[in-house]
């Protein structure tokens, strides 16, 4: 009896482990094993006879949607079972406490990951212990949810033993194991309401999707919290990859599990399985062969059709660069990029290879003049800079951005929060709660530029440029630091940002330019849409949308100004007395 079972373990939980099993969930090979299709777990279950019962029972459940009714012992994929196996080999018999309590799976779209979710909960919810014990899967949508409560009623209803010990309870979305009191409640998360949950074994389907919402992070702490009191408890993060630049909890967690996976992050009670391409593969472009399309693919030959992905493959080659952009994330894992977007600006697909080492003393170091562009800054937008440093003796223009933002701009664009909760930590964008703080954190940083010696001119949009011309002309608290207005220049926008706009992206093809790197330039490059205008492109904020290119217009504002090719503010050189190969190594910080 459930009760009994519970008493066991309780009183076995006062003891020690005879001995604890040593082991390491990283996987520094994984690059080889994906290609050659083995198994991305380096190590056996910690504790083989509780693997093997999980493993008994997860086989024995019947998917109902597949012709012939089988058991996952019939038509799983070795993938699955070596999951379930450490899943349930990782909870020590004698004490009760689960040692990996923590599972990161990031496995391509119709890999069978809901039909797979509902097993691995069905198979948590017969072999629980815990009277009155509380099992999730945590939802980001009603449909999703729908996903793993029908699979998980199809093993109920295919299995005479199931039928009697379990009862489904469709407008709950709930499974109640009739004996033990237990629960597996499948919740959509639609409303942000699943506060208050304190599960002993909770799987988050679709990560990707919350990883766009601003308070996933909060609701999973509070999910999660409840594991502190249930030793025996786990967390199963499951997803595909994101239709577009991983942000959020979803960017957090895959950072995370590949820092685990790469031996760079120290912690056994996380084990990460993540099946994308190698990085050199997708650097040759090895991806888009449609014999390399097993790699993220598992399950391909069983749930996922061969011939169907060639299909969709070559739809979207015809359909366009956002068909592609989709097929790629979804089909092949493939992680979306500054350059992947449909429309984009040309020095997009060059951005990122064009990263470096910079910040504002790095330009001070290393430059000769400098010259700083300002745009945006409405309650609802960003306020973008860009400083913009000449090389002293290499000729390199030093690219290097900030923003500010308002906070309620978090709450205007909810669907943006999550990023600028990014870019934030990152330290490249400041969300302000005062009006004027913003102006005034500018105002700063172009005095220090001018303190420096080095500043020509300050160029910023002439639609917007009252609150910026007032903080610079009248200097800091104490009236110091006064821009002279002169220095101040109205850049015109539109068709005659043209020739910036080339300038740009030539410059940073040939790596002329190099940026300081940050996720939110990254982001806003990738923003950027281009319209034709007559025999000139424009970049302008209708045509990217909701998404924000403030920083990047600054940019193009600085650029034009020292286009303009400006003197020298210091005449001494910072390689004055070096070597060609002394210049370099500082130049480049190597």
């Amino acid at each position: 009896m459930p009760n009994t079972r519970y008493r066991e373990m309780k009183a076995k939980k006062t003891k020690k482990t005879i001995s604890t099993p040593k082991w390491s969930t990283a996987c520094l090979d994984w690059e080889k094993r994906i290609v050659a299709g083995e198994s991305l777990i380096t190590f056996p279950p910690l504790f083989p006879e509780e693997a093997k019962k999980g493993l008994s029972v997860f086989k024995e459940l019947h998917l109902k949607d597949v012709p012939g009714c089988p058991t996952y012992g019939q038509v799983g994929g070795q993938w699955q079972f070596d999951l379930v196996s450490h899943i349930f080999g990782s909870c020590d018999p004698e004490t009760g406490r689960r040692l990996i309590r923590e599972f990161f799976v990031m496995v391509a779209k119709k890999n069978d990951k809901s039909g797979m979710a509902a097993g691995i909960m069905m198979t948590a919810l017969i072999l629980n212990w815990r009277e009155s014990a509380e099992f999730f899967i945590i939802a980001p949508t009603v449909e999703v949810a729908g996903n793993s409560f029908k699979p998980s009623c199809g093993m109920i209803s295919s299995d005479e033993e199931l039928t009697d010990l379990m009862y489904p309870q469709e407008h709950y979305r709930q499974i109640t194991h009739r004996n033990a009191g237990a629960t597996l409640k499948i919740v959509a998360a639609e409303s942000d309401t699943v506060g208050g949950l304190k599960g002993v074994g909770i799987l988050v389907e679709e990560l990707w999707l919350f990883g766009k919402r601003p308070a996933a992070t909060n609701i999973f702490t509070e999910v999660t919290g409840g594991l502190a009191a249930r030793p025996e408890g786990f967390v199963i993060w499951l997803t595909t990859q994101s239709d577009e630049a991983p942000s959020g909890v979803f960017a957090d967690k895959l950072e995370y599990a590949r820092g685990v996976r790469d031996g760079k992050i120290d912690d056994p009670a996380f084990l990460p399985i993540i099946y994308e391409f190698p990085k050199d593969m997708v650097e040759k472009k090895l991806h888009l062969v449609p014999e390399n399309f097993y790699i993220p693919n598992p399950n391909l030959g069983a749930s996922v059709d061969e011939e169907f992905l060639r299909r969709e493959f070559k739809k979207a080659e015809v359909e366009g660069a956002q068909s592609m952009q989709s097929f790629l994330a979804k089909h092949l894992n493939i992680q979306i990029a500054t350059s992947m977007k449909a429309q984009r600006w040309a020095g997009a697909d060059f951005w990122e290879e064009a990263a470096g080492k910079v910040s504002l003393e790095f330009i001070f170091e290393h430059c000769e003049v400098i010259e700083i562009g300002g745009d945006g800054g409405g309650l609802d937008d960003l306020l973008g800079m860009t400083v913009l440093g000449r090389d002293a003796e290499m000729g390199v223009w030093y690219w290097w951005s900030r923003a500010w933002c308002h906070a309620i701009a978090l709450e205007r664009r909810k669907s943006e929060a999550p990023k600028y909760h990014d870019f934030a930590k990152d330290g490249d964008l400041i969300i302000i709660d005062e009006i004027g703080q913003d102006v005034k954190q500018f105002g700063d940083i172009v005095r220090k530029c001018d303190a420096s010696g080095l500043l020509d001119r300050i160029g910023v949009d002439p639609s917007g440029i009252g609150a910026i011309v007032d903080e610079l002309e009248n200097g800091d608290e104490s009236g110091n630091g006064k821009i002279e207005h002169d220095r101040i220049v109205g850049i015109s926008q539109g068709w005659r940002l043209n020739s910036a706009i080339k300038t740009t992206e030539r410059k940073v093809a040939a790596k002329e330019i190099i940026h300081d790197g940050s996720r939110m330039m990254a982001w806003c490059v990738g923003n950027a849409r281009v319209e034709p205008k007559g025999n000139a492109i424009l970049i302008t904020k209708s045509a990217s949308g909701t998404g924000k290119i403030d920083p990047l217009m600054a940019g193009l504002s600085a650029v034009a100004l020292m286009a303009m090719n400006p003197e020298a503010r210091n005449n001494k050189s910072v390689y004055d007395g070096m070597s060609k190969e002394a210049m370099i190594a500082r130049m480049t910080g190597k």
